[in-house]
């Protein structure tokens, strides 16, 4: 190891920074000096440019691929190697696309979760969609996270390191209790194949796309897709955006706020112009056909 890696390392623990986190950077700092065949250290702004051309024009990159090289690379001139430059304008940040997730239905949930065959998987989809909970998050559950004194669940150090609590609701708590009574789980309430180890985060993927293929949904179908159900659920039900925020462990109240651009409740609030149009008394009838 050099030691700049070392040092980079360092930097990135001493800023607890996740681990997932520090792969990536790391991974994303090695393939830059890879593809010049030298350290950073060595390396400067035409480099950089020279790179972050290569990510778009040759490796066609998504902007969200993109955007973790230049977290890195800024992360590495900023914090380990203090270059004084400005790193908005020399290691600009790609423009992502707005998306918006792609949101089930209560009847659709209702499908999906009926074709998940497994009880395990099927208490753990479960629990991603009543509580809203990050997959990261479900797999990590503890049975002594669950407390049906207080009806609810406590989540320990989600995303950006915090706890939370939320709901747990009647009909979940069921379902736990039936798995608890199956498996007897001790240290952690979803365990793997080795039963010191939580569920694997592509295990439950993989069962959630077949339960996908089961159900004959249409529209795609991940553990995260039901954690947008949860919130858009909520919205159109009429809970207030802030308390959604704090459910969901969302550190900026805008982060949120997008779900109110796909609930019915704000989207079907106003009525279309079409349906405003005046229509003659009685059906509409079938327009003549064009002989010209």
């Amino acid at each position: 190891m050099t030691p700049l890696r070392q040092r980079m390392i360092e930097d990135l623990q001493v800023r607890h920074l996740s681990p997932h986190t520090q792969r990536a950077y790391l991974e994303s700092v090695a393939r830059f000096a890879r593809h010049f065949g030298r350290s950073p250290a060595d390396l400067g702004p035409d480099e950089i440019r020279t790179y972050q051309v290569y990510l778009v024009r040759e490796r066609r990159l998504a902007p969200s691929s993109i955007e973790i090289a230049v977290c890195a690379l800024r992360f590495l001139y900023r914090v380990t190697l203090k270059k004084p430059w400005s790193f908005e304008d020399l290691i600009p940040a790609p423009k992502k696309p707005r998306r918006l997730p792609v949101v089930l239905s209560p009847d659709e949930v209702v499908q999906f979760l009926a074709s998940v065959k497994a009880p395990k998987h099927h208490a753990i989809l479960t629990t991603c969609y009543a509580a809203g909970l990050r997959l990261s998050e479900a797999i990590h559950l503890r049975p002594t996270d669950i407390d049906s004194h207080r009806m609810v669940i406590r989540i320990e150090q989600g995303k950006g390191f915090k706890d939370r609590y939320v709901m747990l609701s009647p009909t979940l708590l069921t379902v736990l209790r039936d798995w608890w009574r199956l498996s007897r789980p001790t240290r952690w309430l979803f365990p793997g194949e080795a039963p010191d180890r939580p569920i694997g985060r592509d295990t439950v993927r993989h069962a959630c796309q077949q339960a996908r293929r089961r159900s004959r949904l249409a529209k795609p179908i991940t553990p995260h897709a039901l954690r947008h159900a949860f919130a858009v659920h909520l919205l159109e039900a009429g809970t207030d955006v802030r308390t959604i925020q704090l459910l969901l462990g969302h550190r900026s109240l805008e982060t949120t706020a997008r779900y109110l651009r796909i609930a019915t409740t704000t989207v079907c609030a106003t009525t279309s112009p079409l349906d405003l149009l005046p229509r003659p008394s009685g059906s509409l009838s079938q327009p003549e056909p064009d002989h010209a």
